[in-house]
């Protein structure tokens, strides 16, 4: 009996993964996802509505990608693009339209960032799903890093950076 359960939850769990590995980035994604970002930091919770527009533009390997927070009722939006850069590589650069340009790496329907601004690092990632996305941005100062290590022939040095923001929201496909 535990063999045939076993079985069963394999296949299923092969199931849902095959379903996601159909969905093809970034043209099965594009919409407009809303809901809530959840800003923790040493101050606290606060949350704030949120939007993610991914769609076509005009322009072939190049995509709309806007980011809206919505404070106070004050909509701030951000428009940037999407570039493919190899897309056989997953490789692809976000195009904030200011001469920042971001490499980003998509792996299993996840968009990866990672990049330093004033003395901060930050990650972001962008799991999408059939009909919702998780976005999620961690920062971490520079400042505040601790360095450890292994001594001898093969001393190794390890550099950690505590998180002190993590943003965080569930978006819902309108």
């Amino acid at each position: 009996m535990k063999k045939i359960l076993i079985i069963l939850l394999t296949l299923g769990c092969l199931s849902l993964s095959a379903q996601t590995e159909l969905l093809q980035f970034p043209e099965d994604f594009y919409g407009i996802y809303k809901g809530d970002l959840l800003i923790t930091n040493a101050r606290g919770k606060q949350a704030i509505q949120m939007e993610f527009h991914l769609n076509p533009t005009d322009s072939i390997g190049k995509y709309q990608y806007m980011l809206v927070y919505i404070m106070d009722g004050n909509r701030q939006e951000r428009h940037y693009n999407l570039l493919e850069k190899d897309v056989v590589k997953g490789e692809y650069i976000v195009d904030e339209n200011n001469g920042i340009v971001i490499d980003a790496k998509l792996i299993d329907n996840t968009l990866f960032s990672m990049f330093e601004v004033q003395g901060n690092i930050l990650t972001t990632t962008e799991r999408f799903y059939k009909d919702s996305m998780d976005f999620e941005i961690t920062f971490a100062n520079k400042a505040g890093q601790t360095k450890s290590g292994t001594e001898g022939e093969d001393a190794t040095e390890v550099i950690s950076y505590p998180i002190s923001v993590l943003q965080k929201a569930h978006l819902i496909k309108q």
